[in-house]
């Protein structure tokens, strides 16, 4: 192994970029299986298309669908119980058309038993394609970063035996939220 290593960091790889790999560096981009677009790196930094191949990404094309769009988002009703039965019929189009950074699909179809879930739950058909709704839930989550925290519980703790808990920990709710943050005992002690 130690050859290997030498090896490695006396004639590194050197890629189209000029960007050079040595020992216990990622894999270069450039030979990797698959494309920035299919990586779960697209949901926690998203680029274009311009960008990634701008950086060297290599990038898939999506496949021409040739889908023939007979309901716009934009004139779907707002309340469920105005849609009628044959919209499992319909191919909407996406509200962003393409023009994103989610991969979208451009069209889309509402299945008989998702219509059936959004009645039963009184709730307003997707505007959006799959694709565009799930990188709309990634942006809803916390960032890969841990913050150092301390308990906010301000009541008499029975578990610490303190007026104020002073447990510290990591969490991924930066202190700025607005969000009011317990260790796991002020919390169980709360919910239950």
């Amino acid at each position: 192994m130690p050859k290997i290593i030498k090896h490695m960091n006396d004639m590194p790889y050197v890629d189209k970029k000029g960007r050079i790999y040595v020992y216990g560096d990622f894999f270069p981009t450039e030979i990797a299986q698959f494309d920035y677009n299919e990586t779960s790196a697209q949901e926690f930094f998203p680029l274009t298309q311009k960008e990634a191949e701008e950086k060297g990404y290599s990038w898939k094309e999506p496949k021409d669908r040739n889908y023939k769009i007979s309901v716009e988002a934009k004139d779907l009703p707002d309340d469920i119980k105005d849609v009628s039965d044959s919209i499992v019929s319909e191919i909407i189009g996406c509200e962003h058309k393409g023009v994103c950074k989610e991969q979208c699909t451009t069209a889309f179809r509402i299945t008989e038993s998702e219509f059936q879930f959004y009645k039963s739950q009184n709730l307003p058909l997707p505007h959006l394609c799959p694709n565009c709704r799930h990188y709309q839930r990634v942006l809803n989550r916390n960032p890969n970063k841990f913050y150092h925290r301390k308990c906010m519980c301000e009541k008499g703790n029975h578990f610490h035996g303190t007026e104020k808990c002073e447990v510290e920990f990591e969490t991924s709710y930066a202190p700025d939220r607005p969000e009011i943050v317990y260790c796991e005992k002020c919390y169980q002690q709360e919910v239950y």
